[in-house]
């Protein structure tokens, strides 16, 4: 285990950075916290002395009831800022469908017409050199960078939980309901996710696998989706 991988993955998104941001705000908080609280038990445990004042004094009982209520509010004001912006969903360029199966997702691209596929993870004997075990899959989610992507979230028989950490994403995928996320991401690349929901005996083996890149390509693998779908359907 090295250093960098005690706290949270690298952020590749605005959402992800803010939850990292308050993520540190609240642990300095609660490091103040635990600080003065184990300096206070020990001092009264250590001195032998300890006025009977000290102990029953009005002015420290009413110190340590308003202080905790500061301090709720100073974790309490960036978490609904926070949560407010989690929810916000902005005027999207394309909109995605995810939905959970036993146990792979599917992928339709609503905005096209029959742009869809199934999402398996790769079997340990069939990966190559430099694939992660458990986390390579066989279509992976393409979406265009620096883009405002909406995600429609459902499942098809368990409740599942389509999770993305460095996305700063985790939403369950409930039968019968559709659940909505947006995401903007602000690096090229492949990013790993899994499901975080327990939805049987094969769990841990639906990973998801979304890769990142520029708009200009990805109008091309769009348009090389469709004629490869259509040339099927020819056939």
């Amino acid at each position: 285990m090295l250093w960098n991988q005690l706290g949270l993955q690298e952020s590749y998104s605005p959402v992800m950075t803010q939850l990292t941001y308050f993520h540190d705000h609240s642990l300095l908080i609660l490091t103040l916290i635990v600080t003065m609280i184990s300096y206070a038990t020990v001092s009264l445990l250590l001195n032998k002395f300890s006025s009977r004042t000290t102990l029953e004094a009005q002015e420290i009982e009413t110190v340590w009831t308003i202080l905790p209520a500061i301090i709720l509010l100073f974790l309490a004001l960036p978490s609904l800022r926070l949560l407010y912006l989690m929810d916000e969903i902005n005027d999207s360029f394309l909109t995605t469908k995810v939905v959970g199966h036993q146990w792979y997702w599917s992928y339709e691209y609503s905005d096209f017409k029959n742009i869809e596929f199934d999402s398996y993870m790769i079997p340990t004997s069939s990966m190559s050199i430099g694939d992660y075990r458990l986390l390579e899959v066989d279509n992976r989610l393409i979406i265009p960078l620096n883009t405002e992507v909406r995600f429609m979230i459902t499942a098809a028989d368990v409740i599942h939980s389509w999770t993305i950490p460095s996305m700063g994403v985790k939403v369950d995928a409930v039968p019968g309901r559709l659940n909505q996320l947006s995401i903007f991401c602000i690096k090229p690349g492949v990013y790993y996710g899994q499901c975080s929901e327990i939805c049987g005996a094969n769990h841990s083996f639906m990973p998801i696998s979304m890769e990142v890149i520029n708009l200009k390509f990805f109008n091309k693998w769009i348009l090389s989706f469709s004629s490869f779908k259509f040339s099927l359907k020819k056939m």
